[in-house]
């Protein structure tokens, strides 16, 4: 008779911390920010955050870049808020807090679709293909107003009587902690995803679709199949906002919701998991709260845009994960300082070049206003040469200091990578 042997995998202490920090920030972050400006700024976070996560699916996951992701959230908001009037008139019994599911229902459905047809091809022609897909559903939703609502888009009432425990969905904290809890749940989802066999396939294909091919696995079922499971989860996303603003409008299924998407993806770091969870935060940070502060914020959005492709490609979410790294081998401290340089001498040149284009704005759109402006708390005159010559020289300093600095940062961040491969390659050998 043999022994039966059990074997126990020890706790990952890691992951239990950071999924529990996760949680601990999703619950306490509406009692930390009460306002109630900020409690639906923080919802808007969630939504964004888990179509953030879903495109990264296809984009980070699959190597599959969408021009129209949009069209499974949109559509799963449209047919979420449609439920919703079916609830709220009697004709439908189902809780408020499971509407969400059926615009991940109605994303599953249309990407099963839609995705057969885009997911035969790949690299540019995927890319081409969302997008038509993205215009054509969009011109769809300004020629079909029975469903679509036209232009004024369909609203809705999220308050349902009667209240089940007492949530009526009526006051702001309560949809907050219904789209935490739908974000994380989803969040949680989406990384088990990525540890089935599919998503380790996916990635595969990704790769080296070649080799994948090779050994037998049907490429285009496999970036299907992860085309529908993306698509679920945006529908979701697109319920969830259905509920929060209680209306869906063509702008949903839009190419800017789509480009939006890819665009804050890439921003926070495709490469990483998390790196969609910043770039969820960023989307709500740039879209609602910068755009309010300035007009020029699409301006600003593109510039970031353009000099992370160029000095940081990985995102932010790179950015920290190199940082990490340099900081278990103990080789962040010397860094410090270049840091420090690099953000004194760049917060001088955004300084000067964010004044020059603050008061070109203001001549172009304010000129009513007469020629003086405020910006950072000092009063400028945009037709004085003065404040011109100033803006341009803070700009032109700071920029040869950042320069001067990233140059010198260089080669410190060159040596601390080549002590880290040296080290590795002693403990290999050891």
């Amino acid at each position: 008779m043999t022994e039966r042997v059990f074997h126990f995998r020890p706790i990952d202490i890691g992951r239990w911390i950071v999924w529990g920090g996760y949680a601990l920030i999703l619950l306490l972050a509406p009692l930390v920010f009460n306002s109630s400006l900020s409690q639906t700024l923080l919802s808007q976070m969630g939504i964004a955050i888990i179509a953030c996560l879903s495109y990264n699916m296809l984009l980070g996951q699959g190597g599959m870049l969408s021009f129209g992701h949009a069209v499974y959230s949109g559509l799963g908001g449209f047919l979420a808020i449609h439920a919703l009037n079916k609830v709220g008139d009697g004709s439908l019994h189902l809780p408020v807090s499971l509407v969400p599911m059926v615009g991940g229902l109605a994303g599953l459905v249309f990407a099963a679709l839609f995705g057969f047809v885009t997911t035969r091809k790949s690299g540019t022609t995927f890319a081409m293909i969302t997008l038509g897909i993205g215009e054509l559903v969009y011109s769809m939703s300004l020629m079909l107003p029975e469903f679509f609502g036209g232009e004024a888009g369909i609203n809705s009432n999220r308050v349902v009587p009667p209240a089940t425990l007492g949530v009526t969905f009526g006051p702001q904290i309560q949809v907050y902690y219904l789209i935490a809890l739908y974000c994380f749940v989803c969040t949680g989802l989406m990384f088990a995803f990525t540890r089935t066999p599919l998503g380790r396939m996916l990635n595969a294909v990704r790769d080296n679709p070649e080799r994948v091919a090779f050994i037998g696995y049907d490429t285009q079922r496999v970036r299907w199949l992860a085309f529908m499971i993306s698509g679920l989860f945006a529908g979701i996303a697109g319920g969830l906002a259905a509920i929060n603003f209680e209306l869906a409008t063509a702008e949903v299924v839009g190419a800017q919701r789509s480009g939006a998407y890819l665009l804050f993806t890439f921003l926070g770091g495709s490469t990483a998991f998390f790196g969609p969870i910043i770039g969820g935060v960023l989307m709500v940070l740039a879209t609602v709260v910068l755009s309010n502060i300035t007009k020029a914020w699409l301006l600003y959005l593109g510039l970031a845009f353009m000099l992370m492709v160029m000095y940081a490609p990985s995102g932010v979410a790179g950015l920290v994960l190199a940082n990490l790294r340099l900081a278990a081998f103990g080789r962040l401290r010397p860094l410090l300082s270049g840091y420090l340089a690099l953000f004194v001498a760049g917060a001088i040149a955004f300084t000067g070049a964010s004044a020059m284009v603050e008061m070109l704005y203001h001549l172009q759109l304010n000129e009513a206003l007469g020629p003086v402006m405020t910006f950072g708390g000092v009063s400028l005159n945009a037709k004085g040469a003065g404040a011109w010559v100033g803006a341009a020289l803070l700009f032109v300093a700071g920029a040869i200091a950042f320069e001067l600095a990233r140059r010198r940062f260089r080669v410190r961040w060159d040596a601390a990578q080549h002590d880290i491969e040296r080290e590795l390659k002693r403990r290999e050998a050891a």
